[in-house]
């Protein structure tokens, strides 16, 4: 069956959100003047990434409220448990004034999606939130390029369970073999997509390889050509 949609990931797939983040977060520090407590700008950022994504696994996991996963991120990177829900609100709200002055979308995303919209649907699936991307792509300028935006937040499923990649194919009204799913994750993007009946593609931008099982790119320029002459069922990808 012929790909009739593509179903996008955000963060590190067609936005930059590593070096909006770190850029961001370094411009934060800075004025925050919690630089001294590490021993360079980089340990600082390695521990902000490394909170980031212990606590999005733990909601991913466990569910519960977006803001408090946010909240206790920012309670273990100040080392302030006790720290206020305000508090640690106001915190991060200054901290985003520099991480969205870094926004940028990756060089290929914007050409790549406007050259699959005259032969393909596209819309979003995101392990996030609604509230966080929906303003991020409009900022961007690329909100109108996509049907619909879904969330994990919002849907109460998050990739790779099949449920989240199946409930953007209800909202298409495509079955899930009509769907390409674009991630820069080879396990919840690529693998998640193809167990629940996609085609999963792993952007894999720093071409660590080591996948073969995986259709995998190496840049989205490279995504056109794919969706043309892809075989389904985890055939090897012809980028390497």
């Amino acid at each position: 069956m012929a790909i009739r949609a593509v179903l996008w990931d955000v963060d590190d797939t067609i936005f930059d959100y590593a070096g909006a983040d770190r850029a961001g977060m370094r411009g934060h520090l800075t004025v925050e003047g919690l630089l001294d407590g590490y021993d360079s700008v980089d340990q600082a950022l390695d521990r902000w990434k490394e909170l980031t994504e212990l606590h999005w696994r733990r909601f991913e996991r466990e569910g519960g409220d977006f803001q408090d996963q946010r909240r206790d991120r920012v309670r273990d990177f100040l080392g302030a448990p006790d720290l206020s829900a305000a508090g640690a609100d106001d915190w991060f709200d200054r901290y985003v004034v520099h991480y969205e002055a870094a926004w940028e979308l990756f060089p290929d995303a914007l050409p790549v999606l406007d050259e699959l919209a005259d032969d393909y649907r596209q819309a979003v699936l995101s392990n996030s939130s609604i509230h966080a991307q929906d303003p991020k792509l409009r900022a961007l300028g690329v909100r109108d390029r996509f049907e619909t935006v879904l969330c994990a937040a919002e849907l109460g499923v998050a990739k790779p369970a099949p449920e989240a990649f199946h409930a953007a194919c209800t909202a298409l009204g495509l079955a899930p073999e009509e769907i390409a799913y674009v991630g820069d994750q080879p396990d919840i993007d690529a693998r998640g997509a193809t167990e629940a009946g996609l085609l999963g593609v792993w952007l894999d931008r720093a071409d660590t390889g080591g996948r073969p099982e995986l259709q995998r790119i190496t840049d989205l320029r490279q995504l056109p050509a794919l969706l043309g002459g892809h075989t389904r069922f985890g055939a090897p990808s012809t980028f390497g």
